[in-house]
């Protein structure tokens, strides 16, 4: 009789442990499917995500947060209307700021030639001069992803948006927010430029102010330049740099900037004087309190010819040029 209690004993300990062991065992192959599937997931965004701009918490900067359009993307309209509504939406947790919220409230808007101009109520016209920029910064870096959107104009009440000069800021592209590739605008700082492009005519220069958002880390005379090549935002103005040049390298040394640029800045597709295209720089360049004068090079050559003119030696600032 005992022998047969322990037997059953036995058949009894040896099932429950096969079933336990059954058990975990397809509750392993379950975690292995679940793993297996989440490594198949393709991560990659699809051609629809777009990336929406936001203020930070502290104000000090602009965050992106990846989305996925509901819009199809060659349905502008229905694509901006999206936006819209998403760059309205505070985030439950309040860990950044929608730049169309509050204060900020767009009547309107319209798309024409790739260009959005977005209308605000007149409360717009009351913002600090810090949250202005980079909600701009934030709008605009947003819309502008779309194919069809290439520049965008803001307007209070139907009148165009001015700095605190009182100048037409005009249209503004991605680029009119510099910052560093791979960093957004979380270290950045905010200046008025002093910046000198073409009259009609092509042979005098006209002073413009421009407000630039930047990342902190690119020099003020990089970014003079830089924003000299991408042109006016305004009708009053017309460019004096091609668009396709670069800055090779640019620094300064006992009040003197030495600025190399490459090849594409012999190109002047411009209707301008060598005169007006060079002192566009160097008027510009020479705004900045550490700088008296400018040298130039091309692929570091440092004497050259640009279009009718010899580009040889340092220039200061020319004022009778000026319109």
């Amino acid at each position: 009789m005992i022998n047969k209690v322990k037997t059953l004993k036995k058949y009894i300990r040896n099932r429950f442990v096969s079933k336990s062991a059954r058990i975990i065992s397809c509750f392993a192959l379950f975690l292995c499917c679940i793993i297996l599937s989440a490594c198949g997931k393709d991560d990659t965004p699809s051609e629809d995500a777009i990336s929406v701009y936001y203020v930070n918490s502290s104000e000090t900067g602009i965050v992106s947060k990846s989305y996925e359009l509901e819009a199809d993307k060659d349905d502008t309209e229905a694509a901006i209307d999206e936006l819209i509504e998403v760059l309205g939406t505070m985030p439950d947790r309040l860990e950044y700021e929608a730049p169309i919220s509050g204060d900020i409230k767009l009547v309107g808007y319209s798309l024409h030639d790739k260009l959005l101009t977005l209308n605000f109520a007149s409360k717009y016209s009351q913002l600090g001069r810090t949250i202005e920029i980079l909600d701009r910064a934030a709008i605009v870096r947003t819309f502008t992803q779309l194919d069809d959107v290439d520049y965008v104009n803001f307007q209070v009440e139907g009148s165009p948006i001015t700095d605190h000069y009182g100048n037409v800021i005009g249209n503004m592209s991605a680029d009119t927010f510099i910052y560093n590739v791979g960093n957004e605008i979380n270290t950045y700082e905010k200046v008025e430029l002093r910046l000198y492009f073409a009259s009609e005519e092509g042979n005098k220069l006209i002073p413009v102010y421009r407000s630039v958002v930047y990342n902190s880390n690119i020099s003020m005379e990089k970014l003079a330049v830089e924003q000299i090549i991408s042109g006016p935002n305004s009708d009053i103005a017309y460019p004096t740099i091609s668009k396709d040049a670069k800055v090779k390298s640019i620094n300064v040394k006992d009040g003197v900037c030495y600025i190399d640029l490459d090849q594409e800045f012999l190109n002047q597709p411009n209707h301008v004087t060598a005169e007006t295209a060079i002192y566009s720089i160097v008027n510009t360049v020479t705004e900045l309190p550490n700088i008296n004068k400018v040298v130039f090079s091309v692929n570091g050559q440092d004497s050259f010819q640009f279009m009718d003119f010899m580009i040889s030696g340092a220039y200061e600032r020319n004022l009778d040029i000026i319109e």
